[in-house]
């Protein structure tokens, strides 16, 4: 299973990461979405009234880590977060528009379709034979 969280405006994929007024968390697995939580992060307030981008960005790492975050989807990410969420080892894919869900849906058939048949289970594979 693969957490994703993305960036929403409305149904669509919001702008500006580190502006997120609310953050969907999806598990992806077996080619669709498992599971979809929306938070309210508050982002859009705290970037501007936090006392400086480091605290602003403990914030956002919190999150993540709290929710197992693996992968981001949004739509603009500046430089210092696209650095952080990669020191993390997030996976930021930026530059994204259009609906969130079906996005997350294409995301989750990509990567089905990337770990292949073997990490499928087989409707017809029965117990081990020695």
């Amino acid at each position: 299973m693969t957490k994703v969280a993305i960036n929403l405006d409305g149904d669509l994929i919001g702008g500006g990461w580190g502006r997120a007024r609310r953050i969907a968390v999806a598990d992806l697995a077996n080619g669709q979405i498992a599971s979809w939580t929306e938070h309210e992060v508050g982002w859009d307030q705290s970037h501007d009234n936090a006392p400086s981008h480091g605290s602003h960005h403990a914030r956002i790492v919190r999150f993540l880590r709290d929710q197992s975050v693996e992968a981001v989807l949004t739509g603009h990410m500046g430089p210092p977060m696209a650095r952080m969420l990669d020191s993390m080892g997030v996976v930021a894919l930026i530059g994204l528009s259009g609906p969130a869900r079906p996005a997350a849906e294409a995301l989750a058939a990509q990567l089905a379709q990337a770990a292949g048949p073997a990490a499928q289970p087989s409707p017809t594979a029965g117990p081990a034979q020695s």
